[in-house]
């Protein structure tokens, strides 16, 4: 391995063949640069479609109601279906240990202002959860706590916008707002990645909005954020079971769709997952196909360069090379093209995800990148090819007769 003797033998052969070495060289750094590339497009893809879905919690079902479509239990068609505190509670008792977080919501479209700004806002009467089943990030201040519902305290947290759009100068923390006639002190700005939208909402604790409303107990819509644990089917499961209880509950027919409206995010996830694992399928079979190419090349190239130097293979049996060392030198040279090949097209692939970043955005493609555990496993398969790739036909060249192989034109 450490003959220097080869190693000149090597370089003087690369050297006197620069085309052939190209060639070799170049199917095998085009094969990794393609898997790479590709895979990194699909990482993209994937990471764009778990942003997605990511905007809420990912494990969340929401519970609303509308107004029945069939007659049942001797009540009529065409019935408003309502949900109060009490249908909240029974819904997360119904299997404790499969929830994680809750909350109940009432909403209503008020008006707001503060000093000369005023403007109609979706108020958001929730449990302190509501940050954790929206996902959203304080920016200043705090989100509500337990206290703030059993207080029924006057206090209210802001999306970005609506500071925006009211509060201009200076912190809002602290300041008061008058919603619908009453004063609310600000206690924090929460962002939001479902965007300038759900940005633009104020959350106040539940248990004011609904004393406001004349000490109404009603809930507009329930969002239970299933345990994480749970498969995508076993929370499908469960989102029926929480469905066919409310409706026995309040007297909607089982068949009836409109009357209790179950949106369960397990039937999306698993929607995505199956079509990530089919994406991540096709990706990986386009990229095994271009390293499999990558392989085929070499091993054709280097059947080639054993068969153009079947003469000179002769020579060195005829004056006393031994067949293994024959194999060795061959062996050796495939090796080393192959391995500086390999990173070639390592590193140009990688500079191409770089170079890519987000400019795909627009295209669902975030982020592209490769994993080093799947670089390293393709550049060890090509090298290993590589590999077999001069073995084998110098192993065939080595078996013949001095003779013979000068005989060979």
């Amino acid at each position: 391995m450490f003959d220097l003797d080869r190693w000149q033998e090597i370089f003087s052969s690369i050297r006197s063949n620069v085309l052939r070495t190209v060639l070799s060289g170049f199917t095998v750094a085009l094969g990794l640069f393609i898997f790479i590339v590709l895979f990194g497009i699909g990482s993209g893809l994937q990471n764009a479609f778990t942003q997605g879905f990511a905007r809420d919690a990912q494990n969340l079902i929401s519970i609303m109601t509308g107004k029945t479509t069939l007659a049942y239990n001797g009540l009529q068609s065409d019935r408003q279906v309502t949900m109060n505190n009490d249908d909240y509670d029974f819904l997360v008792n119904i299997d404790k240990e499969k929830v994680g977080s809750s909350t109940p919501r009432y909403t209503s479209n008020l008006l707001v202002k503060y000093g000369k700004e005023s403007g109609n806002y979706q108020i958001n009467g929730a449990k302190p959860e509501e940050q954790v089943i929206e996902n959203r990030k304080v920016l200043e201040g705090r989100y509500l706590t337990p206290t703030d519902l059993e207080r029924k305290q006057n206090v209210a947290v802001i999306g970005r916008m609506v500071q925006r759009d009211l509060i201009k100068n200076g912190s809002p923390v602290g300041k008061e707002l008058n919603i619908n006639g009453t004063m609310f002190k600000v206690v924090g700005v929460f962002s939001d990645d479902g965007g300038d939208w759900d940005e633009r909402h104020i959350t106040v604790p539940i248990t004011t909005l609904q004393q406001m409303k004349k000490g109404s107990d009603t809930v507009s819509i329930n969002y239970i954020a299933y345990n994480e644990k749970m498969t995508p089917e076993q929370a499908i499961k469960y989102g029926d079971e929480l469905k066919d209880r409310l409706k026995a509950r309040k007297n909607v027919a089982p068949d009836d769709e409109n009357g209790i409206r179950v949106w369960n995010n397990a039937k999306n996830m698993n929607d995505t997952f199956a079509f990530m694992a089919v994406l991540t399928g096709i990706v990986g079979f386009i990229g095994m196909g271009t390293l499999l190419a990558g392989i085929i090349g070499i091993s054709n190239i280097m059947v080639y360069i054993v068969k153009e130097r079947t003469k000179e293979i002769g020579v060195r049996k005829a004056i006393g090379a031994k067949p293994g060392s024959i194999v060795a030198l061959i062996v050796q040279e495939s090796v080393v093209i192959t391995v500086v090949s390999g990173l070639v097209g390592v590193g140009l692939g990688i500079l191409a995800l770089y170079l890519i970043g987000n400019n795909l955005e627009d295209y669902f493609i975030k982020d592209p990148s490769v994993g080093w555990g799947h670089i390293i496993a393709a550049f060890i398969a090509l090298v290993f090819s590589g590999l077999i790739a001069g073995f084998v036909p110098a192993y065939r060249a080595s078996k013949i007769k001095p003779i013979e192989a000068l005989r060979t034109e």
